[in-house]
Parts: C-alpha cells; structure tokens; sequence
C-alpha cells in the first residue's frame, strides 16, 4: 500500500518536467490557416510545391501542450514576391523562435520569419529550412538544435518546468486545429537531420502523460505480494 500511495508523486514529478526542442509542424494544403503536428520528421518529408512548413521553439511538456507558430501558414502571402520557376518548387517556411521564458540562460529569441524556398523537386523539408534559415546547427545524434544560429547552444535539454519565469498563454496553441504529437523524439513531428533515430542527448521523452504502465504494474504485484502473505499468517494462527 505504502508502494501505491508513492504513485501520484511520480506521476507529478514526470508532469514537472519537459523539453526545450523546435517541434515541426504543416499548414494542411497551404490555404488552411490551422497547423497540424507533422506525421514525418523534415530529413524524410518532401512537401509539395505550394506547401508550408512550420518550426517552434518551447518548451514541452507533453506532446499534447506543445506550442505551434505563432503567424497563420498562409502560402500565397509568404512566397507571393517569389515566383514560380520551371524545375523548381516553392514551400513557404513560418520560423517561430518563440517567447522569452522558453529561452536558454542568456539568450532571447528573434522575432518570427518567414521565407519562400524555391527548391529542386525532390527537396526536403530539411533541404528547404536550410534554403533560407542558415546556419542551421545539428547534434551528433542528427537532431535540430539551431535555426539561424539559435539558440547557440544545447539541444533537446530537460527543463524544470517549475522553475521556468511565467509567460503569457499562446494563444496558437490552444486555438482550434492545433493537433500535436509526442515529445522531442527523433521522427514524426520533430526536428530530426538525417538517419536520427534516438532522443536528443539520450534522453527518453515518455510524452508526460503521467507513470508508465510498468510503475503501475511493480506497485500491484507488491501490493499482490503483501495479501498473500497476509492470508498466509492468518492460516497460520489459526493452527
């Protein structure tokens, strides 16, 4: 019982932590105005001409809370000086370096950007940031950690979600349409380069979403455990 009554201060301590990451997201067919949690990572995405990719800087503590760019994907507006050439594709990029207290010590994040990419055909989402937000930086691990050389350093990092300033809510993450996926794991919805595989600095991200189905299943069996041997001693004095 003492075991299960431990359960809810993990379940608060995992909901205390999260992690500081650029997440990657698609405006739909570039006329929607909602963003939706990318379903690939950007190494392996090849968006289509007209489409609009998204990049976010926060920090995450759940894959459900993360925040998405501030400014609407609106593809006739951000590639409207950039027209279309023969061999080529455009896809409208929305780089959201985000708020102040998601910054790392020392630093302060710019201001939105966005940019037009005219790339080759077969150009991923990756080859078209690199078009027009270098210098982009990357880990050993091939994880995204800077866009136009911020933040200058770290990269996927746990965060004490206590301990960070306040900020005012955003208001693009909770709006309508907004649909996000898991924490800062290589793959869908993240900022993973190439052949990335692995969390970022070998962290594992469980997502937030409380203890694992393991903690839950330990505390049983010794609660399981601490029955039978009761029911053992009662026989037993009842020799």
């Amino acid at each position: 019982m003492a075991v299960l009554a431990g359960v809810p201060a993990a379940a608060g301590t995992a909901h205390a932590a999260g992690y500081r990451y650029w997440s990657f997201w698609e405006g739909g067919d570039g006329k929607s105005a909602t963003w939706a949690y990318a379903t690939q990572g950007p190494a392996t995405l090849r968006p289509a001409d007209g489409a609009v990719n998204g990049y976010r800087f926060a920090v995450s503590t759940d894959g459900a809370d993360a925040d998405r760019p501030r400014q609407a994907p609106d593809f006739a507006a951000i590639c409207a000086g950039t027209p279309a050439a023969p061999g080529t594709k455009r896809v409208a990029l929305v780089v959201d370096f985000g708020v102040p207290a998601d910054a790392p010590a020392g630093e302060a994040p710019p201001g939105p950007r966005t940019a037009c990419a005219r790339v080759a055909p077969d150009a991923t989402a990756a080859e078209a940031l690199a078009a027009v937000a270098a210098p982009l930086r990357y880990n050993s691990q091939a994880l995204l950690c800077g866009i136009s050389g911020y933040p200058r350093q770290g990269c996927g990092e746990q965060v004490d979600t206590a301990a960070r300033p306040s900020s005012p809510p955003d208001p693009a993450s909770s709006a309508p349409g907004a649909t996000a996926g898991a924490g800062p794991t290589a793959g869908a919805g993240t900022t993973a380069g190439p052949g990335a595989t692995a969390t970022p600095d070998g962290a594992t991200a469980s997502g937030g979403r409380g203890p694992s189905l393991g903690l839950y299943a330990g505390a049983a069996a010794v609660v399981a455990l601490g029955a039978a041997a009761l029911v053992r001693a009662r026989r037993h004095g009842r020799r």
